[in-house]
């Protein structure tokens, strides 16, 4: 099952993820987008932080996410003639007529998919989806164990402006499901509007993996080729590692 986000969520996106994500993970995709020959499909395009970028730079890229509400920022974003790129689709089920060079899942998307024959029906439909030769990239965090055990408890991840003299804040609080190997989040946001506090709340549960499985879930799926690194500069797993980042081959 995967989750949608509320209308608060992506209003906010853009102004939270700009600060906590662009540094860490935005030319690591960008420059994967920019050598690619051919068509590139971003799953969980969101509001479209590096699609858009990607498309105003001539890339022939489309882009998917479940979320409507994501999807109508982005929307507002790039030209009219640009709307037939983006769609309403999820990650195990997308179609599309054609086939892509790359693919990308960036930010977390296999953690929503929390089934894990859905995790291999999705790793697969993105193999369909390929052009001979293509890549198909994803990420995951990898987990904190003592944070996994301990959780979190109403920590501030973002505090700031939106807009000028109108304050944002974004609350995180964190309850492990270890049998089921998930962790489930609480979010709450507070930002300024009509000189009063506003307030919105939701919960998210994220799957979260170990090496080994997704190695292990990999090569269950029809892929033979990939390569995992440990960060979004290219160096391979080590003790100080704190991503897993797939790039499987057809």
């Amino acid at each position: 099952m995967l989750h949608q986000y509320p209308t608060s969520f992506a209003r906010f996106y853009d102004v939270i993820y700009h600060h906590l994500r662009n540094g860490v993970d935005h030319e690591f995709y960008l420059n994967e987008i920019k050598q690619t020959k051919g068509k590139i499909l971003e799953i969980g395009v969101g509001t479209g932080r590096f699609f858009a970028d990607a498309l105003s730079t001539g890339a022939d890229i489309y882009g998917i996410d479940i979320s409507s509400a994501m999807i109508d920022v982005l929307l507002g974003k790039i030209d009219k003639r640009e709307h037939h790129r983006v769609s309403i689709q999820s990650i195990t089920d997308c179609k599309f007529d054609s086939q892509f060079k790359l693919i990308i899942a960036p930010f977390r998307v296999m953690m929503h998919v929390l089934d894990k024959e859905e995790q291999l029906k999705a790793i697969n439909n993105a193999y369909d989806h390929l052009a001979p030769g293509g890549k198909f990239i994803f990420d995951t965090f990898i987990p904190n164990l003592q944070q996994l055990i301990t959780g979190l408890e109403n920590q501030v991840d973002f505090e700031g402006e939106y807009e000028s003299d109108k304050k944002l804040k974004r609350i995180v609080s964190t309850k492990p499901d270890l049998i089921n190997q998930l962790i489930n989040i609480h979010f709450r946001i507070e930002w300024d509007e009509d000189n009063k506090t506003k307030m919105e709340e939701w919960d998210v549960p994220l799957r979260y993996y170990f090496r080994y499985e997704l190695e292990h879930l990999v090569e269950r799926s029809k892929f033979d080729k990939y390569k995992v690194l440990g960060d979004y500069l290219g160096n391979e797993l080590n003790n100080q590692s704190k991503e897993f980042v797939f790039i499987c081959q057809k």
